[in-house]
């Protein structure tokens, strides 16, 4: 008989940070709510019949000249009976009478498209929106034209129908973040890749000691359970300093090396040391004396009328969040979260 072979599977439970769980409990909650609000709204609207789906409405189109048959395309105005209008669509606004479009006349029938940059009333505009890549983009609906010769005729415009407008809005939006969160990332490899190149550079050149004996004077008071000439010391003040002169890029993983600095310190994986929050309230603050690079790329020479302005503003939010970290930290409630806080 053959040997029989037996496969043992281990089991290793992973445990999970609480803030953790509770932060994708949070973010659950919202996506399962705003697809919620979603549905609902949609329904509310298919059940109501909000945007008349499939029904036609009666309008008058004008024509500069007499309608011309052998013209694919020719410029026409329509005309709205404003009371028509609002018994037709209950919840819209008062329009205005009159639009400029075009009559497009095909071998599936006439269209009529209400132009990209006219400002149509609520139900269209929603139409609009939802079935054009921009809300500029046109709209068109069938057009059902009555007495053509001359140069107005009656028409009944049918749009296309209109379903589950919020649920397709959300999925828009998730997959055009999803797309500009996957472009980020990407952009991000490239920079973070040379100033941690530098970093290491600096490391072993020994520019990170000597720049973390200059700014040991400065930094200790705000860093005081750090020991002595610790390297976090020089990341910490690189990090700050591309902060303060609007290198918002090179600061970001100047502000992961620290932090990864700082957790060597840190005796629990779970909670922050005062140092660590100490860095992160610096970091929201954004201490900053010379405006974002983006910024001076977007506003040019006028970025300087707003030099004080951030200043002011980045000196007022510094102070804020130093103090924050500073009373939290001696609150007993969150001192004895992790004993390094009290090791000193």
């Amino acid at each position: 008989m053959g040997k029989r072979s037996v496969c043992y599977v281990l089991r290793i439970p992973v445990k999970h940070p609480p803030h953790l769980l509770m932060l994708n409990y949070i973010w659950a909650g919202l996506i399962i709510f705003s697809l919620v609000f979603a549905l609902s709204t949609d329904v509310q609207e298919l059940s109501s019949d909000r945007y008349r789906n499939g029904d036609a409405f009666e309008v008058t189109v004008s024509f500069p000249e007499e309608y011309n048959a052998d013209a694919r395309r020719q410029p026409v105005t329509v005309h709205l009976d404003t009371t028509a209008f609002q018994a037709f669509y209950p919840d819209a606004a008062s329009p205005d009478a009159r639009y400029d479009g075009e009559l497009v006349q095909t071998q599936d029938g006439d269209q009529v498209v209400l132009g990209s940059d006219t400002e149509l009333p609520q139900p269209w505009q929603d139409m609009r929106d939802f079935y054009g890549d921009e809300t500029s983009d046109p709209i068109r609906a069938e057009a059902q034209l009555t007495d053509r010769p001359g140069t107005a005729v009656q028409a009944r415009l049918t749009f296309e129908p209109v379903h589950f407008r919020k649920l397709n809005d959300i999925a828009a939006a998730a997959l055009d973040f999803a797309e500009t969160a996957a472009s980020l990332a990407l952009g991000l490899i490239g920079v973070l890749a040379l100033v941690l190149g530098l970093l290491k550079i600096g490391e072993e050149g020994g520019l990170i000691h000597s720049l973390t004996r200059f700014v040991q004077p400065v930094l200790r008071p705000l860093f005081p359970e750090l020991p002595k000439d610790h390297p976090a010391m020089g990341t910490i003040a690189l990090n700050l300093l591309a902060n303060v002169f609007g290198l918002g890029n090179a600061a970001t993983p100047l502000g992961i090396k620290a932090m990864e600095d700082l957790q060597k310190e840190n005796p629990s994986e779970e909670t922050a040391t005062n140092a660590m929050v100490m860095l992160l309230a610096l970091n929201t603050s954004s201490v900053q004396l010379v405006p974002p690079v983006l910024l001076i790329a977007i506003m040019g020479l006028q970025v300087n009328e707003l030099v004080f302005s951030i200043a002011l503003a980045t000196a007022c939010t510094t102070v804020a969040g130093i103090a924050g970290a500073v009373l939290l930290s001696r609150m007993k409630r969150f001192a004895d979260s992790n004993p390094m806080n009290n090791s000193s």
